[in-house]
């Protein structure tokens, strides 16, 4: 069972690394100032790495703590279209996130046209893109959710007889949440705040669209070093310096238990610590946090579904500037090559190019994932070293992947055609660990003595496996399934350096048409985006369902 996950491995992951060193150590060249490394270079890169990625951080953590404990403690009307919308950035592609920030404070962007209408100016008034703060601005957008979930999901399970207990004793609410609650949210915090920091620190996507050439960090300066400058030298000492950060974050993480709680308390009913808004405090407390979560998370997802929909329209009936009319023009013009171009890829068929590559990563995944779980359940002397060797992709970034990968293939006589099949197989090596914690679980807590009974009645191990173990796994593989096809469909960091001219995806198309200029590119951006975004949604319902039903938990109305 473990043989063909192992293989796979070392061919798409161990090898590519190995192509990194040895590049990095074979073809090192002096650069003007004698040494062997632009050290000035690698230094402020890094820097400015862990300064965005702590900034980043604390700001999340200072939205997304107040919001943890407004879905934890009460309920409200709305309250779970409110965490659902809360839930999505976290799974949208940093395309489709950069896209809507585009659409919101860009200078095409509505917060710019409703300003210049107001103020009848004739330019934008605001620049935000390309500034410190659109980078703060998106992270927080994507990571807010990891607070949410993880520590909201410690604290709904807080006994809260323990705070009553201190209150009884002559404790304030406030010494009570400092003395009692907080000590035991810790591990949960740190579990989080670990999290969030390793993916404003590997962040690719954002800064690459939103920062601008004025911000460096190191995967951006990876790109930039291989696609740009051609230095695969340099690049290679980049990926070495983000991947020992990224893997001494990771295995913290695992020490800890991604999302572990460390709470010395029992289970809690579901609705047991929740209770409604009463006091005044308690009211301005929750509409405060209720705005500022619709105007951080939702309003940008929403800038880009309008935008994608309003089309400008020449006629204003004797007012200036363009009217804008509702409309699916920019829908259809996915379909067309109007300039009829011979090196035009029309976008619909990047579409197809992201689904293809979709359905098959998360095939080849969910089939590694399968001999990986059944591997592991049955290796007891060796488990814990092969759970540490599966978990070094999710350490690793996207971009040092994609480095890596295109300098170990891009060796073969026909370098031209492994990229139909190198860019699934890159997305399933990203998607594997996932869909490994998804399913290991589940098998393990099968009762061992059901295959032993099946055996004894004289069944084989296959009809064991297909009467057994398929219909007590069955939600947990297309859970699985949803999670790798969403992964390969909005993957943007190791496609960008795998992708041809005339093999792009969509989050690669969308990156194309976002920095070409007219109304037209900038509007099959962003119906593409809202495609990728249409897709997530229907997933993560799919996901939230069948998680619920695998449990047998029902919802809180």
């Amino acid at each position: 069972m473990l043989a063909v996950p192992l293989i796979f491995l070392v061919f798409f992951y161990f090898l590519p690394l190995g192509e990194i060193v040895r590049i990095t150590l074979g073809r090192m060249e002096l650069d003007q100032s004698g040494s062997l490394v632009n050290w000035r270079m690698v230094g402020s890169t890094l820097g400015f790495t862990f300064y965005q990625a702590l900034l980043s951080t604390v700001l999340t953590v200072i939205l997304g703590l107040p919001a943890a404990y407004l879905f934890s403690r009460y309920h409200f009307k709305g309250k779970e279209l409110l965490r659902v919308a809360s839930t999505l950035p976290f799974i949208l592609p940093t395309v489709v996130a950069a896209a809507g920030f585009n659409a919101l404070i860009g200078p095409q962007g509505w917060l710019n046209l409703f300003l210049m209408r107001v103020l009848n100016l004739s330019e934008p008034p605001l620049s935000i893109l390309n500034t410190l703060t659109a980078i703060l601005l998106a992270h927080v957008f994507y990571n807010t959710s990891i607070i949410i979930r993880i520590v909201g999901s410690a604290l709904s399970q807080f006994d809260r007889r323990l705070e009553d207990a201190a209150r009884t004793l002559g404790a304030s609410p406030l010494r009570a949440f400092l003395r009692v609650t907080l000590p035991g949210l810790m591990p949960s915090i740190l579990s989080a705040l670990l999290l969030v920091f390793l993916f404003d620190f590997s962040s690719f996507g954002v800064i690459l669209m939103l920062g601008g050439p004025r911000f460096s960090t190191l995967e951006t300066e990876i790109y930039i070093q291989t696609v740009q400058f051609l230095n695969l030298p340099m690049a290679g000492i980049l990926s070495f310096i983000q991947l020992g950060f990224t893997m001494l974050v990771t295995l913290t993480l695992m020490r800890l238990g991604i999302g572990g709680l460390g709470l010395p308390v029992i289970p809690r009913v579901k609705s047991e610590n929740l209770r409604p808004l009463r006091r005044t405090w308690e009211k301005i407390f929750a509409a405060g946090m209720i705005f500022l979560l619709l105007i951080l998370l939702v309003s940008p997802v929403a800038a880009l579904v309008f935008k994608s929909l309003l089309v400008e329209s020449s006629s204003r009936g004797g007012q200036a500037g363009p009217a804008r009319v509702l409309s699916l023009t920019y829908y259809r013009e996915l379909f067309f090559n109007r300039r009829q171009s011979y090196f035009y890829v029309p976008p619909f068929q990047a579409i197809l190019n992201s689904l293809r590559f979709a359905l098959l990563s998360a095939a080849v995944s969910l089939l590694l994932g399968i001999m990986l779980a059944y591997g592991l359940n049955k290796s007891a002397r060796w488990k814990s070293g092969l759970e540490l060797l599966m978990m070094f992709p999710l350490g690793t970034s996207a971009v040092t992947l994609g480095l890596g990968l295109f300098a170990f293939f891009a060796r073969s006589i026909d370098a031209n055609r492994w990229t139909v099949w190198i860019i699934p197989m890159a997305h399933a090596l990203i998607s594997l660990p996932f869909v490994l914690r998804v399913i290991q679980p589940v098998l393990r807590s099968i009762p061992p003595n059901f295959r032993w009974a099946a055996a004894t009645l004289g069944a084989s191990p296959l009809n064991i496996i297909r009467r057994i173990d398929l219909p007590i796994l069955w939600r947990t593989l297309m859970t699985a399934a949803l999670y790798a096809f969403t992964i390969s469909l909005g993957e943007f960091g190791a496609t960008s350096f795998l992708s041809r001219p005339d093999l792009p995806t969509m989050p690669i198309a969308i990156f194309r048409y976002l920095g070409l200029p007219g109304s037209l590119n900038y509007g099959q951006a962003m119906a593409m985006a809202v495609i990728i975004l249409l897709v997530c949604v229907v997933s993560m319902l799919a996901l939230d369902k069948l998680q619920y039903q695998s449990s047998g938990i029902t919802r809180d109305e």
